[in-house]
């Protein structure tokens, strides 16, 4: 994780951060597809925010947050995000002031939660977060296999850093979980990060949106088990990395039988080095 120019702890924190009323919905409700059940407009999006600094390397968090605010998204999961992690963010807690700056509620789940860099500091956290403008009934964060970027000389071993929120969307409880996978090239830790998220949709009853930036993209081998449980909300939406001339389809939103996707597409900004993804949902409400 390289630094950024700037212009002239433990895996059950519960970080959740009710900042404002939720906005209403983005579009009139709907009657949900072959049921008779009624479907609530649901606009969720994903964006690997790259800790706040932008193709230009140059740290903006009012830049972040102006790419963020376009998306007009209900729920948003983000990935690489910082929380008093470093200089080159400039200490600032981004889950808590990208939340302030939308007025939306967020919940962050570290993937690292490491000790203070001085003696006056707060606890130095990175990992993913989810916002919302829909009230949060509840939030996890769920332990995956990981391969740490913090250890010389790393084995996989279950770490945080997998955020659920449930979130009421007009009488929809909806599960939304935000995940960052595995880098490298060699996929088996991401094939096991797969099968540790299945787990725990499987656990979890009623409609699941699972967003992220999944370092594979849809046709990789390791992520073939997941299309047993979600499906790809957006396969015609466009290359996501890198932003400036985007040739992977990594960042994904995926969503759970009974869910409609009435829209899809990637969103254009220089905010980051990873394009957002958005699509527009039909939820049903009676899904428990």
């Amino acid at each position: 994780m390289p630094g950024f120019r700037r212009p002239a702890r433990a895996t059950a924190v519960l970080a959740t951060v009710l900042l404002a009323v939720a906005a209403p919905a983005t579009a009139a409700a709907a009657g949900a597809h072959g049921s008779r059940a009624p479907a609530v407009p649901m606009r969720v999006a994903t964006y690997n925010i790259h800790a706040g600094a932008g193709q230009d390397q140059v740290f903006d968090l009012d830049r972040t947050a102006a790419a963020l605010r376009a998306l007009d998204a209900d729920v948003i999961g983000l990935q690489e995000v910082d929380v008093h992690w470093g200089a080159r963010s400039e200490f600032a807690d981004e889950a808590r002031a990208l939340a302030e700056k939308l007025r939306m509620r967020v919940f962050f789940a570290p993937i690292y939660d490491l000790v203070p860099a001085g003696p006056d500091g707060e606890r130095r956290q990175y990992g993913v977060a989810v916002l919302s403008r829909h009230r949060v009934l509840h939030a996890e964060n769920h332990e995956i296999t990981r391969l740490s970027t913090q250890s010389p000389d790393p084995v996989p071993a279950p770490a945080p850093g997998f955020a659920e929120v449930v979130v009421d969307v007009r009488g929809a409880r909806v599960h939304v979980y935000s995940t960052h996978l595995d880098h490298r090239a060699d996929p088996s830790v991401r094939s096991a990060q797969v099968a540790d998220m299945l787990a725990v949709l499987s656990a979890d009853h009623g409609p699941k949106v699972l967003v992220g930036d999944f370092n594979a993209e849809p046709g990789a081998p390791e992520l073939a088990p997941l299309w047993q449980a979600v499906r790809d909300a957006a396969p015609h939406s466009g290359a996501t990395y890198p932003a400036a001339a985007p040739v992977k389809r990594i960042d994904l939103v995926t969503v759970s039988p009974g869910i409609r996707v009435t829209g899809a597409r990637t969103m254009a900004t220089e905010a980051s080095d990873h394009l957002p993804v958005v699509a527009e949902l039909r939820v049903p409400r009676r899904g428990r």
